[in-house]
């Protein structure tokens, strides 16, 4: 081959690759973050993270419907491209149960796996006929209840919930795993279902949809603080108040009810190039964080960036946890006092 012609394919080869390699790095990260159903909160906080603050940390984030936490965790663990997921606290705390208690499976996924912050409270719903004579949460033993899907976050936590409060599991007989919408098709039609358990952070879009007529067919328990079977799902759960303004179309009256808490949750990821990218992600989120509280789903104004003391076993996330130290640091910070320029610092533009 020709000198030359030789030098000229050698000096197109070596554009050739440089310019790919400068579309490699120029390409946004391409991550998955694993939420639940369409109809649920955790996938619109999820698209809030995709729309307002990813791109700001050059990630292309995919939001993934799911059928809940129990399926995040295994998502997570071993899925390609997730690198985020929704977890309710119950649910995490489950797996290191499990783990703790023996189960080798459990302990493989769970370990590996890091919050990167906890969120907001989720609602616990319990719906039932407009007629049921049933008026308290502590009234549903022995009922008919629709827990939700299998590997969801709503059949761990109902379950839980039950054996906490009546020392005992929900019979064979009385669980159902239906979705939401199918269970209350059936609760108030062939009436196969007594109780619906319902997760979805307030407002919560499955009731907020529904017709003003709604209320001649269905209700909401209430949950006694007080009741005797009430202590030992507290130290669990956290007591709230589900509002009639936030559902108007159901509700006439606030409901006292209980509430799971959400975390964000990564793995372990040690790849430079991804730590990165996720450390750029929770600065992203600090500096834009009045955007999601306004422009964002509703239950944005409850979250706060923080990092309170997590449960045995359950670890932070050390690259994303020093961002948000550096974040609270920020915030806590007093305001620096305005210098005072002089005459002669402003004309040579040295102050403002």
């Amino acid at each position: 081959m020709d000198v030359k012609v030789t030098r000229r394919f050698l000096i197109a080869l070596c554009a050739g690759v440089i310019g790919l390699h400068a579309d490699v790095a120029g390409a946004a990260a391409e991550y998955k973050i694993v939420t639940a159903s369409e109809r649920g909160t955790y996938i619109q906080i999820g698209r809030d993270l995709s729309r307002h603050i990813a791109p700001l940390a050059d990630i292309d984030l995919e939001v993934m419907p799911s059928a809940g936490s129990a399926e995040n965790v295994r998502r997570l663990r071993y899925e390609p491209g997730v690198k985020l997921a929704m977890v309710q606290s119950d649910v995490y705390q489950a797996f290191l149960d499990q783990a703790a208690a023996g189960n080798a499976e459990a302990g493989e996924i769970i370990r590996p796996l890091r919050v990167i912050t906890p969120l907001y409270n989720e609602e616990i719903y319990f719906i039932v006929r407009a007629d049921s004579p049933l008026e308290y949460v502590h009234q549903i033993r022995g009922t008919r209840i629709n827990t939700g899907p299998i590997g969801s976050g709503t059949a761990l936590t109902t379950t839980t919930l039950y054996r906490l409060m009546f020392g005992e599991s929900i019979s064979d007989a009385n669980a159902s795993f239906m979705s939401n919408e199918e269970a209350l098709a059936k609760l108030v039609t062939d009436k196969s279902v007594d109780v619906v358990a319902v997760i979805i952070g307030q407002p919560a879009k499955l009731l907020v949809d529904m017709k003003p007529e709604s209320r001649q067919f269905i209700k909401l328990l209430k949950f006694d603080r007080n009741h005797v079977t009430s202590a030992a799902a507290l130290r669990t759960y956290f007591p709230t108040t589900v509002r009639a303004d936030l559902h108007p179309n159901l509700l006439t009256e606030d409901i006292p009810a209980l509430a799971v808490k959400a975390y964000l949750v990564t793995y372990d990821f040690n790849l430079g190039y991804t730590r990165d990218h996720l450390a750029r992600l929770v600065r992203a989120l600090c500096q834009n964080f009045s955007v999601l509280q306004t422009d964002g789903h509703p239950k944005w104004r409850e979250v706060e960036l923080s990092m309170p003391e997590l449960g045995r076993g359950w670890l932070y996330y050390r690259t994303t946890a020093n961002e948000i130290r550096n974040c609270m640091a920020a915030k806590a910070a007093p305001p620096k006092p305005r210098k005072t320029c002089s005459q002669q610092e402003r004309v040579l533009a040295l102050c403002e």
